[in-house]
């Protein structure tokens, strides 16, 4: 069945209804994917993370051994309560794709252990995933897509997110804030959570636009964002270049990654408004692009596929975590993303 209203879909996650035996998120946002997933997954199982109640699979896991996810969905808890299957997809390979649609089928009918819930996590699925289909006609199994958010949507996420921290922003500052966010949500997050320690947690400071200027620092033509725009468009030279400029600037190596994550969602807004049917142009206006990069960043989103970013993303969010590690060589950690990302677009062609 379909959960697509956002109402239908925060009370099914906050507590499905009695005979809910499953349910498949999916999207190409995988920071709302993922944070789906972990919210219905506490409220599934008392212990989520329990590896005596818990199933951690992947599609590696799934290809390896056919009957391993119906093993597992067959399984009864070992200590009391809900079983959990949780099976998290990196990609959309055919044959586990079939083999998915076919536990789904199977579950939904009762054929395996009516009390197990199976969760599975995957991005983006066309219109010809067998495992979208069957999980759209279960009876028992939601199918949740998830889309890009809405600015309301994103001003909300921002102020519940620095209200726990006991800071805010005034109307102005905030509105500023939402615009200059990226616009995948687990970046989004940590950008969040790096403006509440600017702030100072439990100030209870109400910050205005003045006080976000120091934070928000340079604007799109600055040394960072011109290397994140080069490594995006094969000049790793000029992308090296821009590094050691943005450093001599003061501006650190997880500064440098992310204005390489920002530089990622901003292409991947343009080619999301261009699938739905904006023109590129059009879309890469909508998506704020400064009038002097339009030409390299269209000339890039030519080249670059919405495959190719998601593929890609999981680097730029590692060399973040690596970034915050103490005694990282944060400068190198920077070039050896710009190294990885201009890599793949020299081929691309660009």
């Amino acid at each position: 069945m379909i959960l697509s209203k956002r109402p239908d879909i925060e009370r099914f996650l906050d507590q499905p209804p009695k005979g809910a035996r499953g349910a498949v998120i999916h999207g190409r946002d995988r920071g709302v994917v993922h944070e789906r997933a972990d919210r219905l997954a506490k409220v599934t199982t008392e212990r989520p993370d329990d590896p005596f109640n818990v199933a951690l699979l992947t599609e590696a896991d799934i290809d390896a051994d056919g009957a391993k996810l119906a093993d597992e969905l067959c399984a009864q808890s070992l200590m009391g309560g809900r079983r959990l299957v949780r099976v998290k997809l990196t990609g959309e390979r055919a044959p586990v794709d079939r083999a998915l649609a076919e536990a789904v089928k199977v579950h939904a009918e009762g054929g395996y252990n009516p009390d197990a819930f199976l969760l599975i996590e995957a991005g983006a699925l066309g219109r010809d995933s067998a495992l979208k289909k069957a999980a759209d006609k279960a009876d028992g199994i939601a199918s949740i897509p998830c889309y890009e958010d809405e600015p309301g949507d994103v001003a909300r996420m921002v102020r519940e997110g620095l209200a726990k921290d006991k800071v805010a922003l005034n109307t102005e500052a905030l509105e500023l804030f939402v615009a200059r966010l990226p616009h995948e949500r687990g970046v989004a997050r940590q950008e969040i959570e790096r403006l509440a320690l600017f702030l100072g947690p439990g100030s209870n400071a109400v910050a205005t636009v003045e006080d976000l200027q120091p934070y928000l620092g340079v604007e799109p033509d600055a040394s960072l964002f011109e290397a994140a725009q080069d490594a995006f468009g094969g000049k790793l030279g000029a992308a090296y270049a821009g590094l050691r400029r943005a450093a001599a600037e003061g501006e650190g190596g997880p500064a440098a990654v992310r204005a390489m994550g920002m530089h990622l969602a901003t292409l991947r807004r343009i080619l999301t408004l261009a699938k739905n049917g904006a023109g590129l142009q059009e879309a890469a206006k909508a998506a704020r692009v400064f009038w002097r990069n339009e030409r390299e960043v269209l000339r890039q989103a030519r080249a670059w596929s919405l495959d190719a970013l998601d593929t890609l993303q999981p680097e730029v969010l590692a060399a973040d975590r690596a970034c915050k590690t103490t005694g990282s060589p944060d400068g190198l950690i920077a070039e050896r993303l710009a190294l990885t990302i201009a890599g793949r677009a020299r081929r691309l062609g660009l």
